[in-house]
C-alpha cells in the first residue's frame, strides 16, 4: 500500500473514516469492548481465580502421582486394561500422570487469560525495527500495564500455585533419569556365599570335599543351590565365581590366607580386580594365577596380592571350613567386594 492510502491516527485509533477518492474502503474500526462478567463482578472474578488455582493444584498432585507410580509399580507388571489390552500398569500411570499435570498447567494458563486477563483489543501501527526512546519506554509502560491488568502481583493464589504447578513438573523428567540403569544398592558388595553353603564342583555339579583337590591343581566352584537353570545364573555366577587351589602350607606366604583355608585349599574370587574378567591361567610352580584380558598377575601364596598387571588391589579370598559330612563350606560371604573398583566402594 502506497503512503497515501495509509489510514490516519483516526482510523488507527478505531474511528470509522469515511469513504472517499483517497480511501475507496471504509475503516471499519474496533468494535466496542464488551466486559466479561468477571471485569464487573468480583464473585465471578474469585471463583474463576479458585478453577485456575485448582488446576494448578490438581497438576502438582498429578506430579507427586506420578513419582509414586515411578517407586510403586514394578516395571514388569503386566495387567488387562480395557480397551488397551495388555500393558504395563508403570507406562500407563507415568503417561495419565504426567499428561494430567501438564493439561492442567496449560488449561489452567488459558482460563486465566480468558477470565481474568484484560482483554481489550489495542490496535498498534507498525514502526520501525529500531524502538526510540519514547517507543521503548512505551514497550515497558504496556508491560506494567498488562502485568497489572493479568492480576499476578495481585492474585497471590494464582501466582503461587501456578509456581508451585511449574516447579513440580520438571521432576517428571528427572524422575525419569532413574531409568537409566538399575541402582546397585549393595548388590555389588555381596554374593550368593554365605555360612554353611558348600562349595560345588562346577564340572561335575557335586559337591568338593578337600580330598578332590590335588596339590598344584586349580579348580573352580560355584555356591550350593544355584542351578544353571536360574534365569539369574549368569548374574550371580559373575559375582560369585570360585577357583580353589592347593598349595602345600609350608609354602603359603600369608598366614591369613593359610587361616582362611583347610589343609592348604585356599579359594579366591575368580573375577579380575581390573575389569572382572574370569581369572584362570594358573602356573604351578609359582602358585601365580594370570588374568588373559590384560595380564593382571596374582600370586595365590601371597594373599593373591597383585605381582603385575593394571589390577588395583589382590583377589579377595573366602573362608572355608569342613562341615559334618567332609564337604567343604563357606564360612560366610567375602569380606572384600569382588570384582572391580567401584565408585561408591569407599
Amino acid at each position: 500500500m502506497s503512503p497515501e492510502h495509509l489510514p490516519n491516527e483516526q482510523d488507527a485509533e478505531g474511528t470509522v473514516a469515511v469513504p472517499g477518492a483517497d480511501h475507496p474502503f471504509a475503516d471499519p474500526g474496533l468494535p466496542a469492548h464488551q466486559p466479561r462478567k468477571q471485569d464487573i463482578d468480583e464473585k465471578a472474578a474469585k471463583r474463576s481465580e479458585r478453577v485456575v488455582a485448582f488446576l494448578f493444584l490438581l497438576s502438582m498432585l498429578a506430579t507427586v502421582g506420578f513419582i509414586a507410580s515411578f517407586v510403586a509399580f514394578p516395571v514388569d507388571d503386566i495387567r488387562y486394561v480395557w480397551p488397551l489390552g495388555h500393558v504395563s500398569i508403570l507406562h500407563v500411570m507415568l503417561g495419565v500422570t504426567m499428561g494430567i499435570a501438564l493439561f492442567c498447567i496449560g488449561a489452567g494458563a488459558v482460563h486465566w487469560a480468558r477470565t481474568l486477563m484484560s482483554d481489550v483489543e489495542i490496535a498498534d501501527e507498525r514502526h520501525p525495527i529500531a524502538a526510540d526512546e519514547e517507543t521503548r519506554s512505551k514497550v515497558f509502560a504496556d508491560f506494567q500495564q498488562g502485568a497489572a491488568e493479568s492480576g499476578f502481583g495481585r492474585r497471590k493464589l494464582l501466582r503461587n500455585t501456578m509456581f508451585g504447578a511449574l516447579a513440580l513438573v520438571p521432576l517428571t523428567g528427572v524422575v525419569l533419569l532413574r531409568d537409566l540403569g538399575p541402582l546397585p544398592e549393595d548388590k555389588l558388595r555381596h554374593t550368593l556365599w554365605g555360612k554353611g553353603k558348600r562349595l560345588i564342583n562346577m564340572n561335575t555339579n557335586e559337591p568338593f570335599k578337600p580330598e578332590d583337590i590335588e596339590t598344584g591343581s586349580l579348580s573352580f566352584a560355584m555356591p550350593e543351590g544355584l542351578e544353571y537353570e536360574d534365569h539369574d545364573f549368569n548374574t550371580e555366577i559373575a559375582k560369585a565365581a570360585l577357583m580353589l587351589v592347593r598349595i602345600a602350607p609350608d609354602e603359603i606366604k600369608d598366614q591369613q590366607s593359610a587361616d582362611f583355608g583347610v589343609d592348604g585349599v585356599l579359594a579366591y574370587s575368580k573375577i579380575c580386580t581390573h575389569v572382572g574378567c574370569p581369572v584362570s591361567l594358573y602356573e604351578q610352580q609359582t602358585h601365580h594365577v594370570l588374568c588373559p584380558c590384560h595380564q593382571s598377575t596374582f600370586d595365590l601364596s601371597d594373599g593373591a596380592r597383585v605381582i603385575f598387571g593394571p589390577a588395583g588391589h589382590p583377589l579377595p579370598q573366602l573362608r572355608i571350613d569342613v562341615d559334618d559330612e567332609g564337604y567343604l563350606t563357606a564360612l560366610g560371604d567375602f569380606e572384600q567386594p569382588v570384582g572391580p573398583s567401584f565408585w561408591e566402594r569407599g
